[in-house]
């Protein structure tokens, strides 16, 4: 059993809703495991109310290098050291991972990260370099944003969850998608094109061609999202036989 929990899901301005941010549980065996997809600066608050407890967390994936996305990582990781953390933590992403978060600490409380008190491994996922760990498969392809983005494909226990972080879907990224079992989608407009995002209705229109089960799409515009929503019937009416979403801090579902 695989459990989804949508601690944030708001794009980056949004004074209702957290940036999105999504927490994975599973198990592997008989050890619980626990990772987190992004983590920008208004997603920390969010993870404490869900997990106060310091070792919890075993993994962080960063899509790319966009405040809403990772600049939460110092104060995350500075809560750790606080609470006296000491599990190693890794933290996944695109080339330079490791010198963007050294270099965030270092902003935010400098010489800190020599003083944290617990290891950090860093892991790069690239287009066509995967990587195994915490008992599953991490896959990634090019998205088309502003910023390099790396949408995320996590294979575990024989199901898949596609993650986009931001950006419109590129043919690689579609590959990446197919037979999933959830994708997580930035949507930041219902259907008018803006340069380097997603819409409702390419999202939708992704999912059934990807013969995905469920939708979740977040990341919407925060003038947009109440039209998202009002239009809901319409969007379950054009998903067909896809279970849409537009998910609220603590929504969960399970695989």
């Amino acid at each position: 059993m695989i459990e989804v929990i949508f601690l944030g899901v708001g794009e980056a301005f949004d004074e209702e809703f957290p940036n999105t941010s999504i927490l994975i549980h599973y198990r592997v065996g008989t050890s619980p495991v626990t990772l987190l997809l992004d983590c920008g600066f208004t997603a920390p608050p969010q993870f404490w109310r869900e997990e106060p407890e310091a070792d919890i967390l075993d993994g962080i994936w960063i899509s790319h290098f966009h405040g809403d996305h990772c600049l939460g990582l110092p104060a995350l990781l500075v809560r750790f050291w606080e609470e006296g953390r000491s599990k190693v933590l890794t933290l996944l992403g695109q080339k330079g991972i490791d010198t963007f978060t050294r270099k965030s600490l270092d902003l935010a409380y400098p010489g800190i990260y020599e003083r944290l008190g617990f290891p950090i491994r860093f892991l790069e996922v690239e287009p066509k370099k995967d990587v195994e760990i915490f008992g599953l498969t991490f896959k990634a392809a090019i998205n088309s944003h502003s910023q390099r983005d790396l949408a995320l494909r996590i294979d575990v226990q024989g199901k898949s969850i596609y993650y986009s972080g931001d950006g419109k879907a590129t043919p690689e990224s579609l590959a990446l998608a197919k037979g999933s079992q959830l994708i997580i989608h930035e949507a930041f407009h219902i259907e008018t094109e803006i340069p380097g995002h997603g819409t409702v209705t390419e999202s939708i229109d992704m999912a059934k061609r990807c013969e995905t089960s469920n939708l979740a799409l977040v990341h919407i515009q925060r003038k947009v999202r109440r039209q998202a929503i009002d239009k809901m019937q319409q969007f379950i009416h054009l998903a067909g036989s896809v279970n849409v979403m537009v998910p609220e801090p603590g929504y969960r579902i399970t695989l």
